[in-house]
């Protein structure tokens, strides 16, 4: 085998993973804002939960208020009717009185309503501080796996930096320039293996005598139609060595054959 075509793959196979490496870094912070969606959904929903639930108590507050001012008056309604002299004014108070207390009606029948209202809100609110908690321990978790994914993944990138540094040393520069230039232009593989006479870099049949030349592996061959440097993924070719021994046995089937 060419003594450069090793030192080659094993070039290209750190700059694969180098790549795969970039790529997943790149996706982390997406992958972090993601996770953090359902937390911020939930505190969201939390926080128009609670300002819901905070609007209502003021409204109870305020129609108990008015209650208040609505009983004080029917008291002094009703204080009033000693001192009323004609039947008139007095059947007249009557009903002032009596719309008094049917607007004090409603006003409780309000403030019922808006107990149940504040009850249920208060509820909701509770379910919701649970769900954003829950939220939150989730992306926390996530968080911390994808960052130490990271981690992981500098310390591995620094160090395939460094075989990296080491494999292109073994490489002539010309060749070295060579792939990089390849490198750059194909966006995948520089060096293409060849299995069944195709080329897996352009997937294209390859004539039979560079096949043949690209088993032998004596020469860095290059493929017809994408330029790409090749070589064989496959069983090797032996050449077979000649001994004493299979001399002898030559000789034998020779004088057998005579």
């Amino acid at each position: 085998m060419n003594p450069q075509l090793q030192p080659l793959i094993d070039l290209q196979t750190l700059d694969l993973r180098i790549m795969e490496i970039k790529e997943q870094q790149k996706k982390i912070p997406d992958l972090i804002e993601t996770a953090e969606a359902p937390l911020k959904s939930a505190t969201q929903h939390l926080k128009t939960m609670t300002s819901s639930g905070e609007t209502l108590v003021k409204e109870r507050r305020d129609r108990e208020r008015d209650l208040e001012i609505h009983e004080a008056q029917v008291e002094k309604l009703r204080a009033r009717l000693t001192e009323l002299k004609t039947n008139k004014e007095y059947q007249a108070h009557l009903f002032e009185i009596e719309i008094a207390n049917k607007k004090k009606g409603e006003i409780e029948e309000q403030i019922l309503t808006l107990m149940e209202r504040v009850e249920k809100s208060q509820q909701e609110a509770k379910q919701a501080q649970i769900s954003a908690k829950e939220a939150e321990r989730l992306f926390a978790q996530e968080k911390s796996r994808l960052e130490a994914l990271s981690a992981g993944l500098a310390a591995e990138l620094a160090q395939l930096d460094q075989k990296r540094s080491k494999a292109g040393a073994l490489l002539d520069k010309p060749l070295l320039d060579r792939y990089t230039k390849l490198k750059a232009a194909r966006k995948d593989l520089a060096v293409a293996p060849v299995r069944n006479g195709i080329c897996f870099g352009c997937r294209l049949q390859l004539p039979p005598q560079l096949v043949a030349e690209v088993k032998r592996s004596d020469q860095l061959q290059t493929c017809t139609y994408c330029h790409r440097i090749l070589y064989w993924d496959g069983e090797r070719v032996t050449v077979p060595t000649t001994t004493p021994e299979t001399l002898v046995d030559a000789a034998d089937d020779m004088q057998e054959t005579a």
